[in-house]
């Protein structure tokens, strides 16, 4: 009864709607009504135009006032990180000033050459020496930004081997990280998906015959030297990831089936970047709201929300699924002494296989007859 009220109710707000708009037509039909715009028409659209264009000046200052201060320009953690920053400085000053002019020159001319009555526009079939001018400014301007891009890439991703650098595996799975360090010689051993056994712990199909696979490592928190560059291996066991960095300007795909790669050297510790300006101020800041949402919590008899610290992150971006947004590591950057004591409380490999194993295989013999068929 009650669903057919209420279509009762707006068939009635309908027909209400369609007569208030006869009755507005009925009103209008002794006033001029032509489709073609007069000079006040035209008038009033062109200085609709200018108004817009100063309501789009308006609001480009307000943003850059308000949140103009790009933390993510300021706060890179990684040798290259700056080169890296300045590149998109440049392009972001370049895309400013050319939407800067062209808005201008759009919205400028659409009220100086406003239609007014006698008025004829000149045609023009072609102009070379325009066609010229607004063809060689972009394709000299985007070749200098491809030129310098990929110089910038060229030597973000040259590795020098010289250097010793430190080798960590990612491993991407659905919904999860894992880090795999070389052990003590610094050398990943042999793996494939194919030789996963959870049974046994072999959760990155590591090859259990490989002198090199004894002594790697497997974290679920990646830890990192400061100023000791990093070599990153990439693997994926299901679908596309992407291994996301932020504060180190690294990203890089994870890919089934085959082994990619991502080098730079962290510059700045985690306790470092805690006790920044910009991070103090950031994390000031959520705490802040999150003590607002915790009352709401807090009345409805939940638990409050814990306080916010600021760690690095490894995140993937690339949509790997439903649990996509939770999928992330934390990463700690701290000075090769901490690393070292860090990594000497590590299990190993073959450690860790041993362990299953001793878990798996009885320890005591409880009867007779065993101990008879044992010393037997």
């Amino acid at each position: 009864m009650t669903t057919f009220l209420t279509i009762i109710v707006l068939i009635f707000i309908l027909v209400a709607i369609w007569q208030m708009v006869k009755i507005f037509d009925l009103a209008q039909a002794k006033s001029e009504n032509s489709q073609v715009a007069t000079d006040k028409d035209n008038t009033i659209n062109a200085y609709l135009m200018m108004g817009f264009l100063a309501f789009i000046y308006i609001i480009t200052i307000v943003c850059f006032v308000k949140w103009g201060d790009l933390p993510l320009m300021s706060n890179s953690a990684s040798e290259h990180g700056p080169k890296i920053d300045n590149l998109m400085i440049i392009s972001m000053v370049l895309i400013f000033f050319v939407q800067t002019v062209t808005q201008f020159l759009l919205h400028y001319f659409a009220y100086k050459y406003k239609g007014e009555k006698g008025k004829k526009a000149l045609f023009f079939a072609d102009n070379n020496k325009l066609e010229f001018i607004w063809t060689i400014i972009p394709v000299i301007v985007l070749a200098g930004l491809i030129i310098y891009g990929l110089n910038t890439w060229i030597n973000i991703m040259g590795v020098d081997e010289s250097e010793d650098p430190l080798i960590v595996e990612l491993y991407a799975q659905q919904f999860n990280w894992k880090a795999r360090y070389g052990g003590e010689d610094n050398t990943l051993g042999k793996a494939n998906v194919r030789l996963i056994d959870i049974d046994r712990a072999n959760i990155l199909g590591l090859d259990e015959g490989d002198p090199n696979a004894q002594d790697d490592i497997i974290t679920t928190e990646l830890h990192l030297p400061v100023g000791r560059p990093v070599l990153f291996k990439m693997r994926s066991q299901d679908v596309l990831h992407s291994a996301y960095m932020p504060h180190f300007r690294a990203q890089m795909n994870c890919v089934p089936g085959m082994i990619t790669q991502f080098g730079f050297t962290p510059t700045v510790t985690t306790a470092e970047m805690r006790q920044t300006p910009d991070m103090l101020d950031k994390v000031a800041n959520i705490n802040k709201i999150r003590v607002e949402k915790s009352k709401d919590l807090i009345a409805n008899g939940e638990e409050a929300l814990t306080p916010y610290e600021f760690d690095y992150l490894l995140l993937c971006n690339k949509i790997c699924g439903k649990s996509h947004y939770n999928m992330q590591m934390k990463i700690v950057v701290e000075t090769q002494e901490e690393y070292d004591a860090w990594i000497k409380e590590q299990k190993t490999f073959k450690a860790s296989m041993t362990t299953e194993i001793e878990v798996e295989t009885p320890t005591e013999v409880t009867t007779p007859e065993v101990a008879e068929i044992v010393t037997e």
